[in-house]
């Protein structure tokens, strides 16, 4: 599953790359803009304009992502991803509809697979939390729980200092933590009655 997921999203960034309207019609649009589909809720967790945005995405679908189709199964883990990418957008779009972080700017878009992915850091925090992974930059150890508590932290304070400049999502790399959250307590308490 990790695998078609990444060959769905090199797809989706080659023909993005060449048909320049099919990031438009892909990417997710604020609600409250002329320009909103609902469709965009799913499609802009494919969608990728540069290749570094891309590039560190894909190689956290692939490190978090392998941990938990492994420990899951296909299935369950194809649910969990979708939903932290959609709940994702979903956090992201319901808070910025209500403009609590500063003004929407109504015909920006979102793209990219970061809320998802911080979604399966999450997950892999809570499932492996004493597993250590190596950074890239700067390459040391690191083990799950402590990286997910400072992408989180790093997330949390960019909301809050709302610089939109920086043209990064955070609210969807929060919003892809807290469904990711959700989904493994509500999983982990049904595993529970069997």
């Amino acid at each position: 599953m990790v695998k078609g997921i990444l060959i769905i999203n090199i797809g989706v960034f080659i023909i993005v790359n060449i048909f320049s309207y099919a990031l438009a019609f892909l990417s997710l649009f604020p609600f409250k803009s002329d320009l909103f589909k609902p469709f965009q809720l799913f499609t802009y967790m494919f969608t990728h304009q540069s290749f570094g945005h891309i590039f560190f995405n894909m190689i956290g679908l692939v490190v978090f992502g392998s941990f938990l189709e492994q420990y899951w199964g296909q299935n369950r883990f194809l649910t969990f991803y979708l939903v932290t990418g959609i709940g994702a957008a979903v956090f992201f779009g319901g808070i910025n509809y209500f403009e609590l972080f500063g003004p929407v700017y109504l015909n920006v878009p979102m793209i990219g697979a970061s809320g998802a992915v911080y979604g399966l850091l999450m997950g892999c925090a809570m499932l492996f939390p004493n597993t250590q992974v190596y950074l890239l930059f700067p390459p040391i150890p690191i083990k799950l729980k402590w990286l997910a508590l400072v992408l989180g932290g790093i997330s949390i304070f960019s909301t809050i200092n709302n610089d939109p400049s920086d043209n990064v999502a955070h609210l969807a790399h929060l919003g892809g933590m807290v469904f990711a959250f959700i989904m493994i307590k509500i999983w982990q308490r049904q595993d529970h009655r069997y």
